[in-house]
């Protein structure tokens, strides 16, 4: 197997960039914003791509996966300014309770943070409150970053199928 050895180079541009990065002070920011998830209807942003085939008679849906690609916005208000996209896989993960295993890739496109991504991922209990998750990766602004967010349902109409999530992120990164 072949082994892995440092030359004593000057670094390559990108090797450059992150050793200046690492040496950087280090960033909190606590960001606050609503997932618009719009379930059914003719502009879904939610999907149904699998499902297993005990999915029908499981009291908690187990099995089905799903695609988002929702709308992030600055209020809970579906009319408030939009910050960017929410992205990713959810799939009904456990056999009793309701919750989902998440990975879902914040994106932002406008506002202070406009280029930069947070990855969400874990368990989602959806029916309890103040539900934390990791934040494992990240790009722009937040290269190199930890965290975790809080999320709520803020609310749901069930004749709609329309959800609005608060998310609380808070998250550390080097300036």
């Amino acid at each position: 197997m072949p082994r892995a050895y440092v030359t004593a180079h000057s670094p390559e541009p990108k090797e450059a960039w992150f050793r200046n990065l690492c040496l950087g002070k280090e960033k909190v920011a606590r960001l606050r914003f609503y997932v618009q998830d719009a379930m059914g209807g003719p502009n879904a942003t939610v999907w149904e791509v699998a499902r297993s085939n005990i999915t029908s008679t499981s009291p908690s849906s187990f099995g089905i996966v799903k695609v988002i690609d929702d709308v992030i916005t600055a209020g809970p208000n579906p009319n408030s300014m939009k910050l960017g996209r929410a992205q990713g896989l959810v799939t009904n993960s456990e056999l009793q309770e309701l919750a989902l295993a998440m990975n879902i890739n914040f994106y932002f496109n406008a506002g202070e943070y406009s280029g930069s991504s947070l990855c969400l991922l874990g368990r989602n209990p959806i029916l309890n409150e103040n539900r934390e998750l990791p934040i494992v990766a990240d790009t722009g602004a937040f290269r190199m970053s930890r965290g975790y967010s809080i999320s709520n349902t803020y609310s749901y109409d069930l004749v709609s199928n329309y959800a609005i999530l608060e998310c609380t992120v808070y998250v550390t990164y080097i300036e």
